[in-house]
């Protein structure tokens, strides 16, 4: 018995929309964490490293606006980059005695921006894909 069955082969906008949730959605905690906690820590480091404090407000958007422009799909790219941007300002700034060390478990101590850093890079480079309010025909998706 023969049975005609059709898989699938081709998962590339569903691999977007799992890459571009999970980013968004893990960076959106610590985004919350911001907005219930504040940045007075995040100000006290740029201040500490000769930046003005001010640009600590600049921490809203790589960790609320920019995830949230990456799960929706609007303007992808360009939130991609802002993340990645806002990682390497977390390890410069708070992380970098942290980037040739192992942790207790036997993981690099900064596997977590890593991570973050690289799916903010492939979203960037990947686009938002078909599942998203900026759809495939978006220019910046």
């Amino acid at each position: 018995m023969q049975t005609n069955t059709t898989i699938p082969t081709n998962f590339d906008d569903t691999s977007k929309l799992v890459l571009r949730a999970a980013l968004a959605i893990m960076l959106l905690f610590h985004g919350y964490a911001k907005l219930t906690g504040g940045i007075g820590f995040v100000g006290d480091m740029l201040a500490k490293a000769g930046a003005p404090a001010a640009l600590g407000y600049l921490v809203y958007v790589g960790e609320v606006i920019a995830p949230l422009m990456i799960l929706a799909g609007v303007f992808t790219r360009p939130a991609g980059l802002v993340v990645a941007i806002n990682m390497m300002v977390a390890v410069l700034l708070v992380h970098t005695g942290q980037v040739f060390t192992i942790n207790q478990t036997g993981g690099w101590a900064l596997e977590l921006q890593g991570m973050y850093f690289v799916a903010a890079v492939a979203v960037a480079l990947l686009g938002a894909g078909r599942y998203s309010l900026g759809g495939t025909t978006g220019r910046f998706n």
